[in-house]
């Protein structure tokens, strides 16, 4: 990436809308109220052959307090002395407010190059505002229309001359991410892949509404980047941040907190409720963060069963454990309901934080890289029949209606999450019970705890080759052993 473009400007003037097009993706959630955007988020620009990192600010408001929006406004006055570049945002149908000028004015201080857009500009009704534009006194103006792609070539007019300052070619640092792709599945190899700055660890953090998701990924990395407050859902969009976290590249993605579906009404609720369950998709550690006075509510059970029916690796992480006095019996109970509520994620790593204070965060590093390696783990199949053959010897498989199982061998067909084939006579008689044991056995013998394992029983045809195939005819001239030929038992 060669240099950072704040968008900035009022609320609901579409800055949403032009970082989901200049991405190419549609990242940022965008609806017809104001403030939708709260948290700044980061993406990969693509605009002709220019390559630079475009962040989506919040709309930025006079409150200059501790309210929600003074705390938002920080964040926003943040980004602009963070980027190289800031493009300045106003609504052309509206034309200019009093609040847009206070910002210019606060602009031209805090920004070293800004860019002025008139956004909505496609129409005659957005003439008077492009003109009155130039009265900011931030340069011409670009007429733009994020929403139908109007007006980009003239911001690459202004962005051109800002890429040939910083000298950098775009070709050298802005290879896709995606168009490498090693499919681990399918390497034949024992070896765990290590996460790289190009193909970092995927990590999403969820749980229910002011759980303290934003809060402990702001102390992971050791300063406020999220916004953060009493009230309960602040978080709206899935915002991914990328981190070295002793020594391993990170993709934390801190998800909006998720309430009951029968409580989310309203529509901007949902696309981040959304926007939170595709983080999970995507992920490959789902870290559930709990709240210690109020654990295993009903949303947090449905949160990590979900982790689990996607295969992601899963941990309990419980916060606000610095304001918890009877630690060790609460502990005990915390276990006991785990056990109890989530037997499907028997053994998964429970681990009690503070994202206040950063108690218990290498604790909670050290589960997440050992659940990443458990989830790549790939066992030989010379190991797995050696264990199956004991699992049969110990506890052999019923056989319904007289039906004898037999269980022949067992391979590993896949990883992340692990996934096992046996090969058995009567696969559809095969109880589940029996196969939660062996999924159990698995998971203590080959120390393999809470990670998703998936096991899949495969017939095998027992029955002759031959059967059922046609007999030649008898023929009516025969070959005698000597070569002579006879017919009718008479040689010739």
């Amino acid at each position: 990436m060669s240099f950072t473009l704040a968008i900035v400007g009022r609320p609901n003037v579409g800055k949403s809308t032009l970082f989901n097009r200049l991405v190419g993706k549609r990242l940022a959630l965008v609806d017809d109220q104001p403030g939708v955007t709260r948290d700044l988020r980061e993406g990969a620009a693509r605009l002709a052959d220019l390559r630079f990192t475009v962040i989506d600010t919040a709309g930025l408001e006079e409150a200059t307090d501790e309210s929600l929006q003074g705390r938002m406004r920080k964040l926003t006055e943040r980004a602009v002395e963070m980027a190289d570049v800031c493009l300045f945002m106003i609504d052309a149908r509206v034309g200019v407010t009093p609040t847009d000028q206070v910002f210019a004015e606060i602009l031209r201080k805090k920004a070293d190059h800004v860019i002025l857009a008139a956004n909505k500009g496609e129409g005659a009704a957005a003439d008077a505002g492009v003109i009155e534009a130039y009265s900011l006194g931030l340069g011409e103006p670009i007429r733009l229309s994020a929403e139908h792609g109007e007006g980009l070539n003239d911001l690459y007019t202004h962005l051109m001359p800002i890429f040939d300052q910083f000298d950098l070619l775009a070709e050298k640092d802005d290879t896709p991410e995606v168009d490498v792709t090693l499919d681990e599945d399918e390497d034949g190899l024992g070896a765990v892949p290590v996460p790289t700055n190009a193909k970092p660890l995927q990590v999403a953090v969820v749980g229910r509404p002011n759980a303290g998701k934003s809060t402990l990924i702001n102390q992971i990395l050791g300063e406020e980047r999220l916004l953060t407050g009493p009230e309960a859902g602040i978080t709206r969009d899935a915002i991914s941040l990328r981190i070295d976290w002793n020594g391993t590249p990170m993709r934390i993605f801190d998800t909006a907190g998720m309430r009951k579906k029968a409580k989310v009404q309203e529509k901007l609720e949902k696309l981040s409720v959304g926007d939170g369950l595709r983080a999970v998709k995507f992920a490959e550690v789902v870290v559930v963060l709990l709240d210690a006075a109020i654990p295993f509510e009903q949303q947090d059970l449905r949160l990590a069963d979900l982790a689990e029916r996607e295969g992601r690796a899963v941990i309990i992480a419980v916060n606000k454990w610095d304001i918890e006095d009877e630690k060790q019996s609460k502990l005990k109970d915390l276990k006991e309901s785990f056990e109890r509520l989530l037997p499907q994620l028997r053994g998964a790593p429970l681990i009690t934080v503070s994202a206040k204070t950063g108690r218990g965060l290498d604790r909670l590093n050290e589960a997440i890289m050992k659940a990443y390696e458990v989830w790549n783990r790939r066992i030989t199949t010379a190991q797995l029949n050696r264990w199956l053959a004991g699992q049969v010897e110990a506890h052999p498989p019923p056989a319904p209606q007289g039906k004898r199982i037999k269980l022949r061998y067992m391979t590993q067909a896949k990883t992340r999450p692990p996934g096992f084939v046996v090969m058995c006579s009567h696969p559809d008689k095969v109880p589940e019970s029996y196969s939660r044991y062996l999924v159990n056995g698995l998971r203590v013998d080959f120390d393999m705890p809470g990670t998703p394992i998936r096991l899949y029983m495969r017939g095998q045809n027992d029955a002759n080759p031959y059967k059922g195939r046609k007999k030649a005819p008898p023929s009516k001239l025969r070959k005698h052993t000597d070569g002579r030929k006879f017919e009718g038992g008479k040689r010739k």
